[in-house]
């Protein structure tokens, strides 16, 4: 353990649980529920609504072999491709073929996927696969259909839920294991404050980091929370550099920061073709999918073609769809583009690459096991060897989902030879086992993080979508390195009366932790010295498998360093978590 914390008051509350699960969208709230099925008491915290994380925004699907003639082998290999040779296969390999029942069970949750004429789950194309295997749900809000079955799952169950509140750092026992989390509620929630869930066992589920850049897909919520969490409890992270950025998103102007409406690549899946300004489809001859190759492909053919011709975008063309099938199939992206001024049944749609899904995240085993004994991580903020250098499409959901079960599973096989007298855990409907509670002990002179002042957070954004974006260079990224590094020592304060940590609260906080994610991100990158997937150095432009089919493991040092170490190989090394457990 770092013994590194954020500054934050003392809890002023507590209440105990069997499990907290940090974060509401499909990896979250599918945990919670099956460790709910499974008799323990679940607390589900949550940083705004149940249904405001980057979840409800995924418009494409979710990938499985549900379609005739498709199998597990053949979406393996299509991830495999993807992933650019840094995917462990054993991961993967589960990841398809417990996938399939794992939709299935989403279905019987409630979650309604639109059908064919026959009956069937309708299935479309996304880059880089090569059959039709993505389900989908409101023709482009499978997303928002997902999230309104699993929150009325939760809320049909009387699954215990805090809203509105920030997990701000994980609790230890004296024997260095997990004994919940502090979180400060902001004002709309069950408390008020900052107070404490115990639980022996946690479970991120935060979702992404989108907000390390100026422009991104993700909500605002997704600030990097759980992955700066992890670090300063000295849990490992893993691929940080791999960063995917959407190839088509809604461009609205040089300028524009936040969160920018996607162009879902089921568009491009439906026939839609990437032009430049004169209509000539660029994407032919760099790829057999042309359109359709993998993500990382897709936006460096974008970012080329927009260089050679100095614009600041291209041009999605879909006209052809006619206005029936734009109304029916893409409603949600349709709504978005007029919204702006631009009507897709007349005219392309302006598109330029954004931050959109990171790779990397807390790393873990095949059972969500983290670093750190009782922490588990699932979802866009775990690294679980899946995605590689970069994520074959839709496979973020079905993630999700495969590995919430397994870490489900794992707490609730562990519970049962930690268990107590029974009771009935709420909302469960039957008897459970009441898990022994840890103590949470204060860790001897804690070292504390300074907080920055909120302003900071466009500072950091600018100098990552500059330094860190889709090109990034040996020359670019030292120049962000050292801008991160000024705001790291600017925020320590000097003893000087003008100049001091900022006050805690909730935009300080997610600032600092932005802060921390993007130098991790950025010591990574200026690490791997070569092009592989969605990690482009302009200064390294081949792949380089000799010295860089490996994963960088990073760590915080309790001196707050940052401490960075190649694997042997693409597979990842056991985690801590992996000896046997004694009963």
């Amino acid at each position: 353990m770092t013994g590194i914390r954020l500054h934050a008051p003392a809890p002023g509350w507590a209440i105990d649980a069997d499990v907290v699960v940090v974060g509401s969208g499909v990896a979250g709230l599918t945990a919670a529920l099956r460790c709910t099925a499974a008799g323990l008491r679940t607390v589900v915290v949550t940083k705004a609504r149940l249904d405001d994380g980057s979840t409800r925004w995924a418009q494409g699907g979710i990938a499985a072999a549900l379609g005739e003639g498709d199998t597990p082998e053949q979406h393996l290999d299509d991830t495999l491709v993807a992933g650019a040779g840094l995917c462990d296969e054993e991961a993967v390999r589960l990841l398809v073929t417990e996938g399939p029942d794992a939709v299935r069970r989403l279905i019987a949750t409630g979650a309604d996927f639109d059908k064919t004429d026959a009956g069937e789950i309708a299935l479309t194309r996304e880059g880089g696969h090569h059959r039709r295997r993505i389900a989908h749900a409101g023709g482009d809000a499978t997303g928002a259909e997902i999230s309104r079955a699993l929150v009325e799952a939760i809320r049909d169950r009387a699954v215990a839920t805090i809203e509105h509140a920030l997990v701000l750092d994980l609790l230890t026992d004296a024997e260095g294991r997990t004994a919940g989390v502090t979180l400060h509620v902001m004002g709309e929630g069950q408390h008020d404050g900052v107070g404490a869930v115990h639980a022996p066992a946690v479970v991120l589920a935060t979702g992404g980091m989108g907000q390390v850049f100026s422009a991104t897909t993700n909500p605002a919520v997704s600030t990097g929370d759980g992955v700066a969490l992890a670090l300063r409890a000295g849990a490992e992270v893993s691929d940080l550099e791999f960063v995917q950025f959407h190839p088509t998103v809604l461009f609205l102007g040089a300028d524009s920061e936040g969160q920018q409406p996607l162009v879902s690549e089921a568009v491009r899946g439906e026939g839609a073709h990437l032009v430049d300004a004169d209509g000539v489809r660029f994407m032919l001859g760099q790829h057999e999918l042309a359109e359709l190759a993998p993500r990382d492909i897709v936006a460096k053919g974008i970012m080329r073609r927009m260089r050679e011709r100095g614009t600041e975008h291209v041009y999605l063309d879909a006209r052809h769809f006619g206005a029936e099938m734009w109304e029916h199939r893409f409603p949600t992206i349709l709504a978005a583009c007029r919204a702006h001024g631009i009507d897709p049944v007349t005219e392309p749609i302006p598109v330029a690459p954004a931050a959109h899904y990171a790779s990397g995240g807390v790393r873990t085993d095949l059972r969500g096991r983290t670093t750190v004994p009782g922490l588990y991580a699932c979802g866009e903020v775990a690294c679980t060897g899946v995605h590689g250098a970069n994520r074959l499409a839709s496979n973020s959901l079905l993630e999700g989902l495969v590995f919430a079960e397994r870490i489900a599973d794992d707490i609730a096989a562990h519970a049962s030879h930690a268990a107590h007298a029974p009771h009935v855990a709420p909302g469960a409907g039957g008897p459970a086992t009441r898990v022994s509670q840890p103590v949470p002990v204060p860790h001897p002179a804690p070292v504390v993080v300074p907080l920055l002042d909120p302003a900071a957070r466009t500072r950091i954004q600018r100098v990552m979508t500059t330094g860190a974006g889709v090109l990034r260079s040996e020359a670019s990224l030292r120049e962000a390195s050292a801008a991160l590094d000024a705001l790291h020592i600017g925020a320590v304060p000097d003893g000087t009366a003008d100049q001091k940590s900022a006050e805690p609260g909730t935009e300080a906080w997610e600032t600092t932790n932005l802060l921390a994610v993007a130098r991790f991100l950025v010591a990574a990158a200026s690490r791997r010295e070569e092009t592989r997937g969605c990690h482009w150095r302009e200064d390294r432009p081949e792949r380089d498998d000799t010295a860089w089919r490996r994963h960088l493991v990073v760590r915080l040092t309790p001196e707050r360093t940052l401490d960075v170490r190649l694997t042997d190989s693409q597979n990842f090394p056991p985690t801590a978590a992996d000896a046997p457990r004694e009963p």
